[in-house]
């Protein structure tokens, strides 16, 4: 499975710095997606849902970690090319 398109809009937040959406083998997209700034650096949270008690439950996640280290490669990747192409135009 590999994936064949990727899709950034760059947020200018303190954490947030994007939504992503990606799609696998150019049949099955996944919506959702941040890049987050957090305390050790950038790092991708998966699309999740408020629960009543206020905590986030993933709603779509990798079952192993081979494979969110290369959705986050991937993700991280494409981000760092569109704040080089949005520093271009702006």
């Amino acid at each position: 499975m590999e994936i064949t398109e990727t899709k950034i809009t760059l947020r200018d937040e303190a954490k947030l710095k994007a939504f992503v959406s990606i799609t696998f083998d150019d049949c099955f997209v996944v919506r959702g997606l941040r890049v987050i700034d957090g305390e050790n650096g950038l790092f991708v949270a998966m699309p999740s849902r408020k629960l009543g008690d206020g905590s986030f439950k993933d709603v779509a996640h990798p079952i192993d970690n081979e494979t969110r280290k290369k959705i986050e490669g991937k993700v991280l990747d494409e981000y760092k090319k569109a704040l080089k192409t949005n520093e271009q135009e702006g």
